[in-house]
């Protein structure tokens, strides 16, 4: 008898106090689908208390109307600005706070473990991270933001650091899921030159 997976919703979120970009996915087995992706553009507000006030407004709105089981947020980096780090983590705050007052559990990834989970390497560029995200997920590009994509990734990574494929089929390296999951990563996105 094959064991039936529960289906899970992931919402991930890349807080930013210009940007704040999300990812909604889906997970009801070995191959998570994408539900939604977007961003919140903070630049017509001018008061950072304001941009507070919208971030948590419409990440408690994207849980109302998706549901979701899990949130998986981005945590700050450390960098040479303290004050743009406080910020960050203010808006990291708000997204929390959000997700809280639905109760849902909250999972915080570094941005290296982000990276490593979705291209195998911790260094790569938001460009790759994207694109890697749209092979995975199979989406075509369209007119969103860099940060969009790093909310979805910040979901996937999740799915990835907590999902068991139900056909056991677990890897040590980006190189071994390739050979065992060749599949996954023949298919090119619609309307896709590449």
């Amino acid at each position: 008898m094959k064991k039936v997976l529960q289906e899970r919703i992931i919402l991930g979120i890349d807080p930013g106090t210009t940007v704040t970009g999300y990812g909604v996915i889906r997970s009801a087995g070995s191959d998570p689908e994408l539900i939604a992706i977007g961003a919140i553009d903070l630049t017509r507000f001018d008061d950072h208390y304001a941009k507070l006030k919208a971030i948590y407004d419409r990440i408690l709105g994207i849980i109302d109307e998706y549901h979701p089981d899990e949130l998986a947020i981005e945590a700050p980096f450390y960098g040479k600005n303290v004050q743009s780090m406080l910020k960050l983590g203010r808006a990291q705050g708000a997204a929390i706070a959000a997700a809280l007052s639905r109760s849902l559990p909250i999972f915080e990834y570094a941005p290296r473990k982000i990276k490593m989970s979705i291209t195998g390497q911790g260094g790569a560029s938001k460009e790759q991270v994207a694109a890697m995200l749209m092979r995975i997920l199979r989406f075509r590009e369209t007119d969103m933001k860099l940060d969009a994509t790093d909310g979805l990734a910040a979901a996937l990574c999740h799915y990835f650091q907590s999902a068991r494929p139900a056909n056991g089929k677990t890897c040590n390296s980006w190189k071994e899921f390739i050979r065992k999951n060749p599949a996954r990563l023949k298919k090119k996105p619609e309307g896709s030159d590449s």
